[in-house]
């Protein structure tokens, strides 16, 4: 047909990010898995510069995605982490200049200087949801500016009614229609943003307000309709529910946690 094959970028980068978690939080070790690793590693090393759709799977044209180039350099970090403290064997100088050339070009193609902010891909001025996490994965510090100002444009451009979307459907060629409702994993996300930037009061009131659209057994769904004020999308959702406790834990704990860095403060 001509058509390009979806390419879900970040998927496979996740791999090492939960393995090197494993390991930290004791439930195994990297090495249990290691030839799986290094193998997606060598794979990942040779795709990473290509387009593909997104970690949303977006149905329009591939793009250099800004998150799925942040996944990449996070896939190389922990990989490059276990070859240094884990004493396990790989092309580690490899990794290590894959690692630099991908945060360079990110820092130069997947930002925007003049608005002071991260952008959805490449050449575009579109904000996504995913953004929110570069600095829980330690693409940059929590506080660097730039992260910052990403968190702000956010609030300022990619919420309705507080909540946080993933991105503006009515902004791009995602090959759905325009409007959705809110999505709440995304919301929490920016929970997490506020604390980590030292915003805690808001992190703590945006927390209130998510917990307030739970079901009458406490439940979340995908999406969020603020206008209607009724759940929308799958009921319950995981991806909802995960990152409320997470933000729970963060907020109770008061600790900044990094996802390279788990327990830290």
């Amino acid at each position: 047909t001509g058509r390009s094959e979806p390419r879900q970028g970040g998927g496979v980068d996740e791999v090492p990010e939960g393995e090197s978690l494993t390991g930290k939080g004791r439930l195994d070790g990297p090495e249990a898995r290691w030839d799986i690793q290094t193998s997606l590693m060598e794979h990942r090393g040779g795709v990473w510069d290509k387009p593909d759709n997104g970690s949303w799977e977006m149905r329009g044209a591939q793009q250099h995605f800004t998150y799925s180039k942040v996944m990449a350099w996070v896939a190389a970090d922990r990989m490059i982490e276990a070859v240094e403290h884990a004493g396990l064997y790989g092309p580690a100088d490899r990794w290590r200049a894959l690692r630099a050339t991908i945060k360079a070009e990110v820092l130069s193609q997947g930002y925007d200087a003049t608005h002071n902010t991260f952008v959805q891909a490449y050449g575009g001025t579109q904000l996504d949801a995913s953004l929110l996490l570069l600095g829980r994965v330690g693409f940059l510090p929590a506080d660097d500016p730039r992260i910052l100002g990403t968190v702000n444009a956010v609030q300022q451009r990619l919420t309705e009614h507080g909540f946080v979307l993933r991105y503006r459907t009515d902004g791009g060629d995602d090959g759905l229609p325009a409007g959705e409702g809110v999505f709440l994993a995304c919301s929490f996300w920016l929970v997490d943003a506020l604390h980590a930037g030292g915003r805690r009061q808001e992190a703590v009131e945006l927390f209130e307000r998510l917990l307030a659209v739970r079901n009458d057994v406490g439940l979340l769904s995908e999406e969020w309709d603020p206008v209607a004020g009724r759940q929308l999308g799958n009921t319950p959702q995981a991806f909802s529910h995960f990152p409320l406790v997470m933000s729970a834990m963060e907020l109770t704990s008061a600790a900044v946690n990094r996802s390279d860095q788990p327990g830290a403060s």
